[in-house]
């Protein structure tokens, strides 16, 4: 199993060991003390699945109230998942990365609290499990505009499908009031 570090420290790439036959593989997808070896030592409270179809786009998402930490995974399809630092003071304050996640790569990401998150998919259907380190609050939530100019990202499809929620999201200066700040000490 490998833990890669990126460019937006605490994001974490994982890439876990996948045991093929001729009857198909198996792998672990969460390992409490080897994930915690590989800097990820969070404590996970909630798992959610996620359904979607082609071109569909959710995100950004950030939860500032009970603010989430989160590892994310495909069991089907593949997405192009992304993670921004909205934590103001931070060196990496409105960077980005994206990375493509896929059934068929079984990598996963861990997003630490303090990024929004987004993902879009790029297959027919992509279905999507994920782990908290918060319960979620929907009072607390907030939603970046998935093409806020600021943070620029080059999303791999042309006309995302939107939910209003996320069509009504919000430029990272129109939440500059809301978003929670660096401490300097956190990864």
């Amino acid at each position: 199993m490998k833990f890669i570090g990126t460019q937006l420290p605490g994001v974490i790439i994982v890439q876990p060991e996948v045991h093929r036959d001729a009857r198909g593989c198996f792998l672990e997808t969460y390992h409490t003390q080897k994930y915690a070896e590989g800097g990820i030592t969070a404590t996970f409270v909630q798992d959610n699945s996620s359904h979607s179809f082609r071109g569909i786009l959710r995100g950004l998402h950030a939860q500032l109230l009970r603010p989430q930490g989160k590892l994310i995974r495909v069991s089907h399809g593949e997405i192009y998942d992304v993670a921004v630092d909205i934590r103001l003071g931070s060196p990496t304050f409105g960077r980005w990365i994206g990375v493509n996640l896929s059934g068929e790569n079984f990598q996963q990401i861990y997003i630490p609290p303090g990024f929004a998150h987004g993902f879009c998919v790029l297959s027919d259907v992509a279905k999507l499990e994920y782990k908290c380190t918060d319960f979620y609050e929907p009072k607390g939530e907030v939603s970046v505009r998935w093409d806020d100019p600021s943070v620029n990202i080059p999303w791999p499809i042309e006309t995302p499908i939107l939910s209003e929620k996320d069509m009504a999201g919000k430029s990272l200066q129109d939440l500059m009031d809301r978003l929670p700040r660096y401490k300097g000490t956190e990864s």
